[in-house]
């Protein structure tokens, strides 16, 4: 049996839980067996229907005063409840902050391998007992390396945008509630409140982002980013930034792309003004399509593009983003 962790916001399953459900779908298609889904804390309307349309067949739904906000190790407890409660085979969660601090504590409590940023499953199916052969993302998803998950539950995170988010045929998934019994070192860490961002917060969205415009110290100035930014609201993505730009205070952490930032697999990386160093790297290689903007046509981050504008960014980003209006009349 194949169950998934699904984080939940007020539409529903999130974008990279719907991916990983239709990664699972898969799995459990090939191990002729029940896909099942866990839950923790609100459960928004439809959500039944919404999984339910993706091969679900049952949603396990963790309540109670110890699962109401968010702890990693908390919720961990829940989904093992889970796992014990169906005798799942294989875990899966979403390759987020969240997704992956739930599948380390899981997989510690039931003292198993994780596997993180998975894209595939080459040999196995979970469900036979045999180990479980998968391919993952590794050094920003520039190298792909093989895995064999021995035991069960086999535990693993899918990197986002790693599948097409696919629902199958409609159908309406069994709702099972239960409250799991929580320890009071498990609370130790955990979500107290909750306040707004003062900075935009489609800047924040980058792991999920399917178009994000970049700037470099190219920016030239804390002041150097509104065209940039502007580009990434015409295009409906999120605005991200090199290392060297929040070293100098010019954009908040949140927003930095790297080996110590956030690693983004959008389906268009716009680059403006980024030389493309190796930490920078690290953390877009896994676009689909890169198109740089730079005046160095020697830059690594031009020579390893798919497409490549070699220009100010200060003079090409401005004239896109009147043409973009232009044709949008």
């Amino acid at each position: 049996m194949i169950l998934v962790f699904v984080e939940t916001d007020a539409t529903g399953a999130t974008e990279v839980s719907r991916e990983t459900v239709t990664f699972a779908r898969t799995l459990a298609e090939r191990s002729d067996g029940p896909l099942h889904a866990v839950i923790v804390g609100d459960r928004p309307a439809g959500v039944l229907d919404q999984l339910g349309g993706y091969g679900v067949s049952e949603i396990h739904h963790a309540t109670g005063d110890g699962v109401a906000a968010y702890g990693g190790a908390a919720w961990a407890a829940a989904v093992q409840a889970a796992v014990s409660a169906t005798d799942a085979d294989v875990v899966l969660a979403p390759g987020t902050p969240r997704g992956m601090e739930v599948a380390a504590h899981l997989a510690t409590r039931v003292d198993v391998p994780m596997a993180a940023n998975v894209v595939g499953v080459s040999d196995g199916t979970g469900a036979d007992g045999a180990p479980l052969r998968v391919a993952r993302q590794v050094v920003g998803g520039s190298v792909l390396e093989e895995m064999v998950l021995p035991e069960r539950p086999a535990v693993l995170t899918v990197a986002g945008h790693a599948v097409v988010d696919e629902p199958g045929a409609p159908a309406t998934a069994a709702l099972r509630e239960f409250s799991p019994e929580i320890a009071e070192a498990d609370l130790v860490a955990r979500v107290v409140s909750i306040e707004a961002a003062e900075a935009d917060l489609s800047s924040a969205a980058l792991t999920s982002a399917r178009v994000v415009v970049g700037a470099g110290r190219g920016a030239g100035s804390a002041d150097g980013f509104d065209a940039a930014a502007e580009l990434a609201e015409l295009l409906g993505g999120a605005l991200g930034v090199s290392r060297v730009v929040t070293s100098l205070g010019w954009r908040p952490h949140h927003e930095q792309i790297g080996q110590t930032g956030s690693r983004i697999s959008p389906d268009v990386y716009i680059p403006c003004g980024i030389s493309g160093a190796i930490q920078h790297w690290a953390g877009c290689a896994s676009s689909k399509t890169i198109v740089a903007i730079n005046t160095d046509e020697n830059a690594p981050m031009v020579t390893k593009a798919n497409y490549a504008v070699i220009g100010d960014m200060h003079e090409v980003v401005p004239a896109v983003n009147a043409e973009i209006k232009r044709r949008r009349g």
